[in-house]
């Protein structure tokens, strides 16, 4: 069964951190969904994956477009992903249920450390989904690098 990996971001903002999972998702040769929870938001974001550096590009689109099932990395506010995802990245508190977790390889919930309320949403779902019986592992950066503080099997 595959795991909901939280990650608290402190020392780096989710434009950041995003890019570096997502090359790291897609060098496992998985396909990703980001779900986000507001449309404007992810096209700010997906503005920010095409800014990035050259050497790191990362193939992705933004839902709604005419070849969405091609997309290595779908940026999405629906459940049902058209690239068919092996991963599922939630930012900015867009929800995850305990049967998608057991039917990917890896999710992954990103929340800003530095957002009380995303803090506490986080907390709630980290609840929900382990009390679902889904593995989770809770990794943080406040020492400067990511570390993993804590698991739930």
């Amino acid at each position: 069964m595959a795991s909901a990996w939280f990650y608290h971001m402190t020392r780096s903002p989710l434009e950041a951190t995003l890019p570096v999972l997502l090359g790291k998702a897609l060098q496992a040769g998985w396909r990703v969904a980001v779900r986000g929870s507001d449309a404007a938001r992810l096209g700010w974001l997906d503005e920010r994956l095409w800014l990035g550096a050259e050497d790191g590009f990362l193939p992705h689109g933004l839902a709604g477009g005419p070849h969405d099932a091609q997309q290595p990395v779908l940026l999405t506010t629906g459940r049902d992903a058209a690239n068919r995802p092996d991963c599922l990245v939630s930012v900015d508190g867009a929800e995850v249920a305990p049967d998608e977790v057991g039917a990917l390889q890896r999710v992954m919930i990103l929340f800003d450390g530095n957002d009380p309320a995303a803090v506490e949403h986080a907390r709630g779902q980290w609840r929900d989904l382990t009390g679902a019986g889904c593995a989770a592992q809770y990794w943080s950066q406040e020492s400067g690098r990511w570390e993993m503080k804590a698991e739930s099997a």
